[in-house]
């Protein structure tokens, strides 16, 4: 089997970055107003109940599979779902953010979302350091 396809998420991608920052704020950053607008295209806080639904500035829609405060988020995103989780790194100062999707429908979407995926930590490294 191609790396990137599973049995039963189809194609996935999964991009990690650890960034010099506690994991509370790197969680109140991607969770509040400013980090959702910056990887999920959402303006507003992002909802927190199962079952919220949200849309995007481009018209996706979605909704939230669980929310585990200070910990992930997996939401529906379209056909798709991706899941956003803050860990703890090696120490006190440092965490490390994960971004994964599945669901995706080849090997070029799959590319195409890690590329985006890489942007959108850049992104958060920066506005976080």
């Amino acid at each position: 089997m191609p790396v990137g396809l599973t049995q039963d998420a189809g194609w996935e991608i999964g991009v990690s970055r650890t960034i010099q920052q506690p994991p509370r704020t790197v969680w109140e950053f991607i969770t509040g107003p400013e980090g959702v607008a910056l990887w999920l295209g959402v303006e507003g806080p992002l909802p927190t109940e199962k079952g919220a639904s949200y849309r995007t500035a481009d018209g996706t829609r979605g909704e939230i599979r669980s929310y585990r405060p200070g910990d992930r988020v997996r939401l529906t995103h379209g056909t798709t779902t991706i899941q956003v989780a803050v860990a703890p790194g090696s120490s006190e100062d440092r965490a490390v953010l994960r971004f994964h999707q599945e669901r995706l429908a080849s090997a070029e979407e799959r590319e195409e979302r890690r590329t985006h995926w890489k942007g959108v930590v850049d992104r958060v490294v920066a506005q976080l350091t």
